[in-house]
This record gives C-alpha cells, sequence and structure tokens, in this order.
C-alpha cells in the first residue's frame, strides 16, 4: 500500500488523482491532502478519502474547515504552508504529488526533495523557477522525480530501457490551444471566456490561459531540460492538434518513439503512481481506425511570444526563469479579472525580463526575493 501526500487536492490534477487512487484501492491509500482555499472541497475530500491529515494553506479558512469536520474521526486538520512542509517530510508518507498551482509549489516540494521522498510532478513551476536548485538536492538526497505533465510522462515513458546519450532530440507536443489559427489582430481581441475553452484538455484556469498562449509549453520545455539533462537545443516544439501524440524522442540512429493515448490526465497521474508497473483500467482507448489523419506543425513564435520567451529565459538561466515565471502569474490572474488584455500579457512579461535585476547564480532566498520583487513591480507596470 503506497501513502500519497496530494498537494493541491482541489486543483484539476488533483481530483483526477483521487479518482486514480479510488480505483486502486489495494495499492493506494490517500495519507494527506491539502488545498488553498476550496473549504468546501476539501472538507468533501476529507469525508470521502478519510486522510490521515488535511491541510488548508490559507490560514483564514482554517477555522471554518476545523469547523466543517469537527464530527469525522481520525482525521487532523492543520493549516499554513508550514504544516504542507512539515507533513510531506514524515516518514509515513510513500509519495508526494505536488500540484499546486505556480510557484507556490516550489518550498514543500523542496520539502519533500530534501527528506527523500519520490516526487510525482505535476507543478512544473518548481523546475522552471528553481529547476538547478532541485536537480542538485534530488541527487544529495536521493530522491525520485516522476514526471506528471503528459507529455513529459511521454518522454520518459519512450525514454524506458535507453540510455541518455542516446537521445538526440526531445519533441514536445502542444495542442495549439484555442487560438492556433488566430490572426494578431484576432488575438487582440479574445477574451477570457474564448482562452478557457481549451480544444481537447479539461484544466484550471491559470494552466488553460497559459496553454492559449503557449507560455505554457514555454514552461514544459524549461522543465524538460532539468528533468532529463539536456540541451536548449535538443528541445523542439512541435503543434500536434489532435492531442493524440503527446511527445516524442529522436535518438542519435535516427529512430523515433512516440507515446500515445487519448487526452486524459488520469493516465500519467496513474503511470507515476504505479512506476515501474503499468496497471490495467477502464479508459478510453485510441480507436485507430476514427483517426483520419494526424498532424504536426511549426509554432508560430511572432504570434506566440511566450513560447521564444521561455526559450531565452532557458539559454540565460539564473533567476531569469523566476522572473518570467512571476510576471506571467501576474498577468494571467489580471487577464482572468478582466484587467489586461491577452497580447498585453505578453507585452508586460517582456517588459520584466528586460528591466528587473539579473542573477546568474541565485540561491533560494535570491529566488523567494526575485519572485515577490517581479509581482510588485509588474503589477504597477500593468496598474493593478
Amino acid at each position: 500500500m503506497k501513502r500519497i501526500a496530494i498537494l493541491g487536492s482541489t486543483g484539476s490534477i488533483g481530483t483526477q488523482a483521487l479518482d486514480v487512487i479510488a480505483a486502486n484501492p489495494t495499492l493506494f491509500e490517500v495519507f494527506a491532502i491539502t488545498g488553498h482555499s476550496n473549504v468546501e472541497l476539501l472538507a468533501q475530500q476529507a469525508r470521502k478519502y478519510k486522510p490521515n491529515m488535511v491541510i488548508i494553506t490559507d490560514t483564514d479558512k482554517y477555522s471554518t474547515l476545523k469547523q466543517m469536520l469537527a464530527d469525522v474521526d481520525d482525521v487532523k486538520v492543520f493549516a499554513g504552508m508550514e504544516s504542507v512542509c512539515d507533513m510531506v517530510a514524515m516518514s509515513m508518507v510513500d509519495m508526494v504529488l505536488t500540484s499546486m498551482v505556480g510557484y507556490a509549489g516550489l518550498q514543500p516540494t523542496i520539502a519533500a526533495v530534501k527528506a527523500g521522498k519520490t516526487i510525482a510532478l505535476a507543478n512544473k513551476e518548481t523546475l522552471v523557477v528553481a529547476g538547478e536548485l532541485i536537480c542538485q538536492l534530488a541527487a544529495k538526497h536521493r530522491s525520485a522525480i516522476l514526471p506528471v505533465d503528459s507529455e513529459h510522462s511521454a518522454i520518459f515513458q519512450c525514454l524506458a530501457g535507453e540510455q541518455d546519450k542516446s537521445i538526440e532530440k526531445l519533441l514536445l507536443t502542444a495542442s495549439g490551444g484555442p487560438f492556433r489559427t488566430f490572426s494578431m489582430e484576432q488575438l487582440a481581441h479574445v477574451t477570457k471566456a474564448d482562452a478557457l475553452k481549451h480544444p481537447n484538455w479539461d484544466m484550471g484556469a491559470k494552466i488553460t490561459i497559459d496553454s492559449a498562449s503557449m507560455m505554457n509549453k514555454g514552461f514544459e520545455v524549461i522543465e524538460a531540460k532539468w528533468l532529463f539533462g539536456v540541451q536548449k537545443e535538443q528541445i523542439e516544439v512541435l503543434v500536434h492538434p489532435q492531442s493524440i501524440v503527446h511527445s516524442m524522442v529522436q535518438f542519435t540512429d535516427g529512430s523515433v518513439k512516440a507515446q500515445l493515448g487519448m487526452p486524459d490526465m488520469r493516465l500519467p497521474i496513474q503511470y507515476a503512481f504505479g512506476y515501474p508497473n503499468r496497471l490495467p483500467n477502464n479508459y478510453e482507448r485510441v480507436d485507430f481506425t476514427k483517426l483520419n489523419t494526424l498532424t504536426f506543425e511549426k509554432p508560430d513564435l511572432e504570434r506566440f511570444r511566450n513560447l521564444a520567451f521561455a526559450y531565452y529565459a532557458m539559454e540565460k538561466g539564473g533567476n531569469m526563469p523566476c522572473i518570467l515565471n512571476a510576471a506571467n502569474e501576474v498577468v494571467v490572474a489580471a487577464f482572468l479579472r478582466d484587467k489586461i488584455g491577452f497580447l498585453a500579457m505578453s507585452d508586460a512579461m517582456e517588459w520584466a525580463m528586460q528591466t528587473l535585476p539579473f542573477i546568474q547564480n541565485p540561491t533560494y532566498q535570491d529566488y523567494v526575493e526575485t519572485d515577490a520583487h517581479v509581482r510588485k513591480m509588474v503589477a504597477e507596470k500593468i496598474s493593478l
């Protein structure tokens, strides 16, 4: 029985992870769940799955959650990020699924890595912001990091039984989002409602907007560098609107392996939870007789500048990816509140990368200070 702590259980990944655990009750157990502010759903999950612990990071909601679970025996209620960091280091925890949204996932992931836990990584921002630090800590503390993003899970599966030195190129696929064929003029007028209509995937609001702007794919490029130890030139993005090929690996002999499947995040979650074993399920299968075509095209870096920003940040290194991530989190939140236009998000991120202080060899504290400073300056820049 593998005891799993789910960081961000009320989000899209977290809820699907609970579905995977429920479908495999003899293999997995929910040890702890955490959420930020969705008290109602967190309480429902606590009642259904009976974890040992439930933690809400918004301390103002602690008393409400405590009261809602007062009649539930054997479920301990805690609050705050420190409680999350303490929990992931507990000896009873076998695996930590990090599915918090954004920069918030960095601190508890570091705590789990330092405790030598196996990490099922769904919080790509952890490696975007502090990839070098995370990899150093993982090596030092012998913490295994298993990718949960569908693209990185696909690459991980393609590399099974292969040698790292045989990798010639990673081919990350992208759906292209809802605006793949839009002109710049059309992009200037898209709305929040338009951007939240992803053609293939059911995801949370933040990642859906990032997918529409190609920022999510840019972050996945940076994540791939750290997960698989490759260089910028070895990572290529291909727009694949059908979202059936989740990613591919091209090897030094010219052969290519691809991992295919229906667009269902429960598949990579289950693979990480059960690794190295493949577990049976009743999810929808690919019917190749109904696939008329699979298409691939190059991304347009003029219309979708965020992907180019990510390649630049990865090459620059230091705290530049941290600057990009912090700026992105601010502008996406503003876009979701109708405070900024779709294309203006990229303008603000570019300003942040060109203007705010660059640190070549950042410490953890530098990342913390960079994140706070960038958020403040970008919010002022866009007059929030």
